[in-house]
């Protein structure tokens, strides 16, 4: 077993295949749909958090793991035999989990590194993957956080949304002064950079999104691609639309095209995206 072991939460948009392989413990969020608490865990099947969303009446609600949860898995993974661990979550300005999980540490007595990864969804993936990799090769601790942040400093992550409804709802944006003439038809994408999702696109109609990643594609030309995520909600045409065009960027097994999950479809709403790069 690894002397470090990863830790994150399910806001994080990641392979299966992936977090068996590497060891990473997924700690669970929780949503409630109309009245009924679902765990994060239960809803990755494609579709199906976004099939309750369209049904429930209210916004759904996200909450963080319990404080007890994470003192709990800390406990386990050291007296398992890790030394140390390595906790790595969502920003802080779209959910308490990162305190959560400082506060589980705490109560725990664990050795315990916690890390706001200042991203969510395939951003952070790229932060908890690097970090699993360097502790199964038995790096030290001080190699594996200076990895963490290394992949945070060369990270950019773009949301694109067809509506603010869910963002303004969810208390995650404030109404900008000219910024929201509609919360209907208007697209918007911003770039969540420093946990502050700041707009930097909006318009009418689809050719908003197709105008942003023309611009996108120059920017990204200028610095050599480690590797990007697309992750989507709604339907994945307009992802892989993305993914054909941003192949000259990057070999497109270094591409990764996956629905994102409920706790990031809750903020942005349907017909939304997300565009994460990783620089070398």
């Amino acid at each position: 077993m690894s002397k470090i072991k990863i830790v994150t939460d399910s806001s994080i948009t990641i392979e299966p295949e992936l977090v068996e392989s590497l060891g990473i413990t997924v700690v669970p969020l929780s949503v409630m749909i109309d009245g009924v608490i679902y765990s994060d865990n239960d809803l990755k099947e494609e579709g199906k958090f976004l099939s309750l969303m369209r049904q429930s009446k209210e916004l759904p609600k996200t909450s963080q793991p319990p404080v007890g949860v994470f003192a709990d898995i800390y406990e386990k993974l050291v007296r398992d035999g890790a030394e140390h661990v390595v906790s790595i979550h969502i920003t802080h300005s779209l959910s308490g989990t990162v305190e959560a999980a400082r506060q589980g540490a705490a109560i725990a007595g664990a050795d315990v590194t916690v890390i706001d990864s200042t991203f969510a969804d395939q951003s952070m993936k790229h932060q908890v993957v690097q970090a699993a990799i360097l502790a199964e090769k038995g790096a030290s601790l001080a190699d594996v956080l200076a990895k963490v942040e290394e992949v945070r400093q060369k990270s950019e992550l773009f949301i694109g949304v067809s509506t603010l409804e869910n963002l303004v709802k969810g208390g995650r944006i404030g109404r900008v002064s000219g910024m929201l003439s509609s919360l209907l038809n208007i697209r918007v994408v911003m770039e969540l950079k420093d946990s502050v999702l700041n707009p930097i696109v909006k318009g009418r109609g689809n050719k908003t999104f197709v105008k942003w990643l023309d611009n996108f594609i120059e920017h990204a030309e200028t610095k050599k691609v480690a590797e990007i995520g697309i992750s989507y909600s709604g339907g994945p045409e307009w992802a892989h639309k993305m993914k054909e065009r941003l192949q000259e960027l990057v070999e497109s097994d270094r591409i990764s095209v996956m629905e994102t999950g409920s706790i990031i479809q809750t903020h942005t709403g349907e017909d939304a995206f997300a565009v994460m790069v990783r620089y070398e």
